[in-house]
């Protein structure tokens, strides 16, 4: 028995329509799927339950913490190179593709951290200084205990071999250091790695290339930020993870941020003189980021917030009240979106 036609058309138009409709919503499923995404965050962590260093400490329940959020479903969790190599290529992510980082090989790593990944599956890069290692100094892995992770399939990376200064160390001496280090990989663990985290998170435009120079392709800060397409391969941000920023709250925020993309940076040197101390930060606001310059607002640490000028429509000036200490200062630039996500760039 045939059905009645009604206002909305016969079984057969209903059902064509239906059809249209299911076929739309797969189209714009696929899409979102092929737009991906352009940026990830990369986190950083030094010990694991080590109390009497609170600075580079993550408490254990903070980690397990965090491993339980990270492995719920809400993000994908990459290796930074698999995350480097697509971006430069000029790939998508996954929405909220996130890396986990640790730098300095201490034995916590081994004893604490690693069981814990591995267990959730998740892959990680391990930033390594040798002459520690090659030392046998307490409380840092052994040369067994990483070829163990390259088993395991660990990423391992530099960060020198003696953990020195660059930004402070002359051109030839960053370079011996280098050669040093990546002369030990190579006898260690038959390889040189092609990503360097420099030690402190200090860098120059010196230093930028010698690691150049070095066979380094990527190298890594530890200021805050996102990596994306258009950023300095060669300076890229990482979020530190402690006790004191180690909270679910602020990783999830973390994982959530947005490239704040910026051109044209002045000063160009993260290396400050007596005549570029205060900086006088500026930066011109790049793609989408210039939906969000309306609530842009820059941070000097020991300073709170810094006084904004706008020139023309997207150049932004960061006024700093006062040049920084001596060591290491940081300046993070963040502007919050309508969904609630901020972009950031430090």
């Amino acid at each position: 028995m045939d059905m009645p036609e009604t206002a909305t058309g016969s079984p057969t138009r209903r059902r064509a329509a239906l059809l249209l409709a299911l076929v739309s919503l797969l189209w714009a499923g696929a899409s979102s799927a092929a737009r991906g995404a352009e940026s990830a965050v990369v986190f950083m962590y030094h010990r694991f339950g080590e109390m009497t260093h609170p600075s580079t400490n993550i408490r254990i329940e903070q980690f397990e913490a965090q491993l339980a959020e990270l492995t719920s479903g809400k993000y994908v969790v990459k290796s930074v190179a698999e995350i480097v190599a697509r971006l430069r290529a000029g790939g998508k992510l996954p929405e909220l593709t996130v890396a986990i980082s640790i730098d300095d090989a201490f034995l916590s790593v081994y004893t604490e951290a690693w069981p814990r990944l591995r267990e959730a599956k998740l892959p990680f890069t391990l930033f390594v200084a040798t002459d520690p290692v090659d030392r046998r100094l307490n409380g840092y892995m052994s040369w067994d205990q990483l070829r163990e992770l390259v088993r395991g399939g660990v990423t391992i990376a530099s960060q020198t071999a003696s953990h020195l200064h660059m930004a402070a160390s002359s051109a030839r001496r960053n370079a011996a250091d280098l050669a040093k280090s990546n002369r030990r990989f190579q006898a260690e663990l038959g390889m040189v790695p092609k990503m360097i985290a420099y030690p402190f998170g200090e860098y120059s435009l010196a230093v930028g290339e010698v690691a150049k120079a070095a066979g380094f392709t990527t190298a890594f800060g530890q200021h805050s930020g996102v990596l994306h397409r258009g950023a300095d391969f060669f300076f890229l941000p990482r979020f530190a993870m402690n006790e004191a920023y180690g909270s679910l709250d602020r990783l999830r925020l973390a994982a959530r941020a947005l490239p704040l993309a910026v051109a044209d940076l002045t000063p160009p040197d993260a290396r400050l003189g007596p005549n570029t101390n205060p900086p006088a930060l500026g930066f011109t606001v790049m793609g989408e980021a210039r939906r969000s310059i309306a609530g842009l607002a820059c941070y000097a640490s020991g300073q709170g917030r810094a006084r904004i000028e706008r020139l023309g429509k997207w150049r932004i000036e960061a006024r700093l009240a006062q040049p920084f200490p001596p060591g290491r200062g940081r300046i993070n630039c963040t502007a919050r979106t309508k969904d609630g996500r901020w972009r950031w760039f430090g």
